[in-house]
Order: C-alpha cells, then sequence, then structure tokens
C-alpha cells in the first residue's frame, strides 16, 4: 500500500515538473503579463491598456521570440525597471517576510484559536462552597426538607 502511494506522488510530481519546465524554457505572452505589472496603472500587464504596458508587451514578445527564458525575461525587466514591476516579491532578503508572515499569521491565530477552544471545553469547575468554620451541621429532616423545596423550584 505505501509502495502505491509513494508511484503515486511520484508520478504527480512528474507531471507537474514537467509543464512547469516547459513554461520556463518556452514562456507565452499569457503567463508573463500576470506576473509583471504596468508601472504606469500599479495594476498587472494582462489588465492594463496603457502606452506603457504596450511597450513592455512588445518588449516581452520579442524577447520570447529571441528563446528568452520566463527567468531570463524577468531578469532582464528588472534590470530595466526594477523590482516594482514583477508582480510577487522575489522570495529571497527582506522580501521574503511577505511570503512567510502570512503563513506565520495563519499558524499562530490556529494556535490560539485551539488553546482557546480547549480552555474553553475544559472550564473551571466552581469549588464546592465550604461550610464556615463553627456552624453546626444541620438538622437531617430540615436538610430532606429544604432539597424538596429545592426540587420543587428546579422541576
Amino acid at each position: 500500500m505505501r509502495a502505491a502511494a509513494a508511484v503515486l506522488v511520484v508520478t504527480v510530481a512528474l507531471l507537474v515538473a514537467v509543464p512547469a519546465r516547459a513554461s520556463e524554457k518556452h514562456p507565452t505572452l499569457a503567463e508573463l503579463e500576470g506576473e509583471v505589472m504596468c508601472l504606469v496603472c500599479a495594476t498587472t500587464l494582462d489588465q492594463s491598456h496603457s502606452p506603457f504596458a504596450e511597450r513592455e508587451r512588445a518588449l516581452i514578445r520579442r524577447l520570447i521570440a529571441a528563446g528568452y527564458t520566463k527567468s531570463q525575461i524577468k531578469d532582464r525587466l528588472v534590470a530595466e525597471y526594477g523590482e516594482e514591476i514583477l508582480a510577487a516579491p522575489p522570495q529571497h532578503g527582506f522580501n521574503l517576510i511577505a511570503w512567510v508572515l502570512p503563513i506565520v499569521g495563519v499558524i499562530a491565530a490556529g494556535v490560539v484559536l485551539g488553546w482557546l477552544a480547549w480552555r474553553w471545553s475544559h472550564g473551571r469547575k466552581e469549588p464546592p462552597t465550604p461550610k464556615p468554620p463553627g456552624a453546626p451541621p444541620l438538622d437531617p429532616e430540615l436538610e430532606r426538607q429544604l432539597d424538596a423545596e429545592l426540587a420543587r423550584f428546579d422541576g
């Protein structure tokens, strides 16, 4: 059973990896438009119709025709326009915080909510009320009558 699961995992990984490698080597304009920003509109290139966006698209088309990979095209755009040209921050250096912080926040919120739920479900039990010191014990008949009266109010 474990061997079948391992084979399935490896097969899925390979099926996902092959298109990713092909996409890296032979990118399309449509792929890159969602990953690159129009600096004039502050939107992704696929949502922009400004003259600047049209120049960016023309540059990307030329680089694709010249055989550039997806990474090379992005590197060229970053060299020309700076890192703000990328729709997602790079996953290194200080920008790594933008990738890690949301994950840490979700995990921390889950831990806090789990702890609060556990604490709520295991609520504190009130300790029995101690009898005042030196109080005489109740007469058994009086205690029975008191219990009967309290039961009548509860019912």
